[in-house]
């Protein structure tokens, strides 16, 4: 039976897909598990391998083309088989839960879901000027979308923070995006951070995790919001196609700079991890990130942000929403400050958490019940039962 080539879906809420190359002319003939195109998204190159065996023919789209996520592109043809007629030449390459899909080819007029691609990021150019200069590209940093090595990677140095490169661009059109289409409002609180400082000392105290790393604020900044996004549902949504879409995952990203910019992996299922687990999760992310080598999973399906930079010694400060989410946390340092207690003036560890919104999902009274039962959960991390291991 022919097989139909669509443009899969790579990322939640992709819409289009750029074929940057056909591995295969047509007429040749394809092998199941050749890579077969590249597709490239707004976060990443990906080599896609052909999911069944033929002779690629009735190609319709061109390297550099932007086609619709599920387009049929080509077809996979059998001894004998010609293109069917009759079939629709545009079909879903999405899963229904919006996940991101490993959509190669598919039975005629049948699009198949398939799981996420975890190749190493790599431009088709750059993967055949590597081979013939023999160079490993596991240790070359990349500066092609989500971290994909691209052909400048090797053949100059790594990009400075002044020639940022895809990934700064990328970053660059979406928080416009963002900023320009969704209505922001914003809440602020300032919390007594007494209670997340014992648990962290207590979980220091307990020794480092089997890498070697303590736990910080940022992971437990992780499994609080988790936790309280139980509660409040409206807030685990985003703004999809002019309407509300509610998650039954919880996947809390993380804002992560980079030297080429901001990423934001994500710690899958964060409500169901101990502390410990996060910490050992947001390690690994960020460990890639650095080294440009996230894989488009690691990026993917986040339902809310967090972005902490306590650690540069900002008190407070608002973030722009990563669309679709409906919210982004943003946390500043923990400091003594002068408050007054039971009447009196005391020194506290005070920190301050602002949280934008989008309002088309989120009201001032929803993102308010969810801030302060974050809140609650910083000052009182005992009561609810997160888990440390």
């Amino acid at each position: 039976m022919p097989t139909s080539v669509v443009m899969p879906a790579l990322e939640m809420a992709q819409e289009t897909g750029k074929l940057v190359t056909w591995y295969k002319h047509e007429g040749e003939a394809v092998t199941k598990g050749e890579i077969l195109m590249a597709i490239e998204t707004d976060k990443a190159v990906i080599e896609i391998e052909a999911d069944a065996s033929g002779t690629l023919g009735a190609v319709s789209v061109q390297e550099g083309d932007v086609v619709n996520v599920g387009q049929v592109i080509a077809w996979l043809l059998g001894p004998g088989e010609t293109v069917p007629t009759g079939v629709a030449q545009t079909v879903s390459g999405r899963q229904a839960t919006g996940a991101p899909a490993k959509a190669g080819v598919a039975a005629a007029g049948t699009p198949k879901p398939a799981e996420t691609d975890t190749r190493t990021l790599l431009s088709p150019k750059a993967r055949r000027l590597a081979a013939e200069r023999g160079v490993d590209v596991s240790t070359v940093i990349g500066s092609g979308p989500g971290g994909a090595v691209v052909t400048a990677d090797l053949t100059a140095p790594a990009p400075s923070s002044e020639e940022p490169g895809h990934v700064w661009r990328i970053m660059a059109e979406r928080v416009t995006a963002s900023w320009t289409s969704v209505p922001h409002f914003f809440l602020t609180r300032d919390v007594d951070a007494t209670g997340i400082a014992a648990a962290r000392a207590r979980l220091v105290g307990q020794g480092p995790n089997e890498d070697g790393e303590s736990i910080t604020y940022t992971d437990q900044l992780v499994a609080f919001v988790a936790r309280a996004l139980r509660k409040h549902p409206r807030l685990n949504a985003s703004w999809t196609d002019g309407t509300i879409r509610h998650h039954d995952e919880i996947n809390v990203g993380i804002a992560t700079a980079v030297e080429q910019g901001l990423v934001v992996p994500v710690v899958h299922r964060a409500d169901r991890l101990s502390i410990r687990d996060i910490a050992t999760r947001r390690r690994e992310l960020v460990t890639r990130a650095k080294a440009g080598r996230l894989q488009p999973a690691d990026l993917a399906q986040g339902t809310i942000t967090i972005s902490n930079l306590g650690m540069f010694g900002i008190d407070a400060f608002s973030a722009i929403v990563n669309a679709p989410q409906a919210a982004i946390l943003a946390v500043g340092r923990i400091a003594d400050r002068v408050v007054a207690h039971e009447g009196r003036a005391v020194v506290r560890p005070r920190m301050t958490l602002t949280l934008s919104c989008d309002h088309r999902v989120v009201d001032g009274a929803r993102g308010a019940e969810f801030l302060r039962d974050v809140a609650n959960i910083i000052e009182h991390p005992e009561d609810v039962g997160v888990r440390s291991g």
